[in-house]
């Protein structure tokens, strides 16, 4: 089981395959947390804890007389509430109607349920009945009537529990939230790290690794979105923890808005970690009987490093987050007209390129921005979805025929969530735009944003993208988000109301995702928000792909790529083979070495084909011949982090399939040395009695004779897995800057 409910104990202990968490409701009626890590029994852990009188931490009522070591101010709590004596960071904090702040949580009472809860209007993990189990606590403020409902899904085999938590006002009078985080966890001992991922525009998911130390670290975003900035995602670790050994806890926030992850180191070393929606732009009401949802956070915890905690989350994203047709079938090789043409086109232009792409094997055409309104740089037309027929020479629907005529699917780019002052949907309905009455706005790209908390606005969108589908035969759709929200103000909401805006304008961009997802389940969408602004597990839930990053050079998408890695799987990830010199870096990097890098996500291009030579349009037949030959493996086989691309001379990553009779090692050299040292790959995840055969991809052999590979490549000889997961091989050597090399293990008789 699952679920074990000790009543001798008052103790709550949830099993994964893996992993135990347990809780225990205490004889003042105060939830505490025991445990979370290393699977273990089902013993109270809060017996081996000690208490003792801290100074200046006071004591609840109840125990104040006959326990002073009795004080929230030290206990690991499960959810904590503010005022009432704990004076560290707090999940909760609500105004009541005498205008206090202190929330008072009691147990009252829980429930087991048969499979993965629901909420209302928000993505989230689900599994059927023989997947998972769900139990929930409940928690009431005895003063006000303030309910808190703690939610636990139990994804036994994944290793994976979920939170979320419903708030709900049982009392006669009005209470105001002003921080409700969805995930509280406190650890009465360890001594961790802190892995982040910070960034900017075109230089995302960089990683970053703390000592977690006395006082309050933070991330988050106040921008309206995930952020390029900070990922809401993050690790917990031991300061031991590497790859492949030592404790380690990955937290995901299934939310595409703003957020905020906090950790606190006390003044006796317990940790308190919490994550939910940011507090800086949030108040909420709730009256007699109304309820929120928070959105859910994804945990996981691991003994055996980072990797195996990515990998749980890659599994869990993949199968039990991504939905639709899309979750599993086989994705078009796309070609994006973007660094192509940029602005400048016509539709010949892009009928031509998609007329060369079909016949090398491309099987999506995208038409990046430009095609609508008067749109002509990023000054003008957004909001107005209608063809610019003048430039294309005709309409959207004639010229879906004319690209799909050559052998090719057609797809689109579009940015619904923009609004331009120089736009017709701006002089129709400036109302719509998010900004503050009497106050000039904060122009970013000369755009502003349109109000999606409105429901007209959503109803707008849903039936205007619609209408683009239908007429124009459209088989993908890239989602663009090209700046932050500021001015946050809804014409609609009242001023009481206002802190409610930037949730409720989440919300209504699920409603229109779900709706038209919903409606179209044939169309691939992919979202994007100038690159990875939104490269969050909220929004997979409705395009299982999203664009990494506006940076395509090769060299940088290693770091991005392997940053994105830790918290999301590969076939979340959108990746192009782009041109030379690259549009952002400058940089020159063989075409073999854009292929390799690229072939580590969805895999599409964006160049001008025109430009290329005859001999590199046969290598893209290679590549894309490659790239269906491994697709499987690539898109749903394991992925292990071999070397960095941070530090030394290489970087290598792997794939392998479940049950480990294949393998495919990449590997990219960051430059040629003289008189180099060797680079060694170990390969994990094949069967140590079996035996194997090494090969490498045909297409990037050219560099590199057979009679030059090192030892174990050379037809015919055998390895035992357990040689390659202790021994390693060694990667072929540079001979060329930014030299790629793909290796294929495939198990053999002997």
């Amino acid at each position: 089981m699952a679920i074990i409910i000790d009543k001798k104990h008052n103790t709550f202990t949830l099993h994964t395959k893996n992993s135990t968490y347990q809780m225990k409701v205490d004889k003042y009626g105060v939830l505490l947390h025991c445990y979370y890590g290393e699977k273990t029994d089902n013993t109270d852990k809060s017996l081996l804890y000690y208490q003792a009188d801290r100074g200046f931490s006071g004591n609840i009522y109840e125990a104040a007389k006959s326990d002073r070591t009795y004080s929230l101010d030290s206990f690991t709590q499960e959810y904590s509430g503010f005022g009432i004596g704990d004076y560290r960071i707090t999940a909760l904090r609500a105004q009541n109607a005498d205008g206090s702040q202190a929330t008072e949580l009691r147990y009252t009472g829980y429930d087991i349920q048969k499979g993965k809860y629901t909420i209302d209007e928000l993505p989230m993990v689900y599994a059927d009945d023989t997947q998972s189990e769900t139990l929930v606590i409940y928690l009431q403020d005895v003063y006000t009537g303030l309910e808190v409902s703690l939610y636990y899904g139990i994804l036994e085999q994944l290793d994976i529990i979920t939170r979320t938590v419903k708030i709900t006002n049982k009392g006669k009078s009005d209470i105001t939230l002003q921080k409700a985080a969805s995930c509280h966890i406190d650890w009465e001992y360890g001594d961790f790290d802190l892995i982040s991922f910070y960034g900017k525009h075109s230089m995302e998911q960089n990683i970053q690794r703390t000592k977690i130390h006395h006082g309050i670290q933070s991330i988050g975003s106040v921008r309206g979105i995930s952020s390029h900035q900070y990922n809401p995602f993050v690790m917990l670790c031991e300061s031991s923890t590497n790859e492949t050994m030592g404790s380690c806890y990955g937290f995901s926030f299934v939310y595409s808005g703003e957020f905020s992850i906090e950790i606190e180191k006390d003044q006796i070393d317990r940790t308190r970690f919490i994550c939910g929606i940011h507090s800086d732009n949030f108040k909420w009401t709730l009256h007699n009987n109304d309820m929120l949802w928070l959105p859910e956070v994804i945990m996981t915890h691991s003994q055996y490093g980072t990797g195996s905690v990515s990998r749980n989350l890659h599994k869990v994203i993949r199968e039990h987050i991504c939905r639709g047709i899309w979750k599993n079938k086989r994705r078009p090789i796309l070609i994006n007209s973007w660094e192509a043409t940029y602005f400048d086109f016509t539709g010949e232009t892009l009928i031509n390129i998609a007329k060369e792409a079909a016949q090398l094997g491309i099987e999506l055409f995208v038409m990046d921005d430009g095609w609508f309104g008067k749109r002509q740089d990023d000054n003008t037309g957004l909001g107005d979805w209608f063809a610019n027929e003048k430039k294309l020479g005709c309409t959207l629907k004639e010229l879906s025929k004319r690209i799909i005529a050559q052998g090719i699917q057609f797809g689109i780019w579009i940015e619904p969530e923009g609004i331009s002052e120089d736009s017709d949907l701006y002089r129709t309905h400036p109302e719509w735009a998010v900004q503050i009455p009497q106050r000039k706005p904060c122009l970013s790209r000369n755009q502003l944003i349109l109000d999606f908390s409105i429901k007209d606005v959503q109803d707008y969108i849903i039936q205007t993208i619609s209408d683009l589908i239908k007429d124009a035969s459209i088989s993908y759709i890239k989602w663009d988000f090209n700046r932050a929200i500021c001015d946050k103000f809804s014409s609609l909401l009242p001023p009481e109301k206002q802190g409610e805006f930037s949730h409720r304008y989440i919300l209504g961009l699920y409603r229109v995702l779900e709706e038209l997802t919903t409606k179209f389940p044939e169309v691939l969408f992919e979202s994007c928000g100038g690159g990875g602004a939104r490269f969050d597990t909220g929004m997979l839930y409705y395009t299982p792909q999203i664009w990494g990053s506006d940076n395509t050079d090769a060299i940088e998408r290693l770091s991005i790529q392997y940053g994105a890695s830790f918290g999301y799987p590969i076939s979340a990830m959108g990746t192009h083979v782009s041109a030379v010199p690259n549009h952002q870096t400058g940089r020159i990097t063989p075409f073999s070495t854009r292929a390799c890098i690229a072939m580590s996500g969805t895999f599409g291009y964006e160049l001008d084909i025109a430009k290329l030579t005859n001999e590199q349009k046969q290598q893209i037949k290679k590549q894309i011949a490659a790239f269906q030959k491994y697709y499987v493996l690539i898109q749903y086989g394991d992925y292990y982090r071999i070397s960095t691309p941070l530090e030394g001379t290489c970087t290598v990553w792997e794939f392998v399939n479940e049950d480990g009779t294949e393998a495919l090692v990449n590997a990219v050299y960051h430059h040629v040395q003289a008189n180099a040292a060797t680079v060694r790959a170990k390969v994990y995840g094949l069967n140590d009695t079996q035996f194997y055969q090494l090969s490498l991809n045909e297409y990037f052999t050219e560099q590199c004779p057979e009679k030059q590979l090192p030892y174990g490549f050379r037809s015919g000889e055998v390895i035992s897995g357990a040689a390659l997961r202790q021994v390693g091989f060694v990667i072929p050597s540079a001979v060329i800057d930014f030299q790629a090399w793909q290796i294929y293990i495939k198990q053999c008789e002997i």
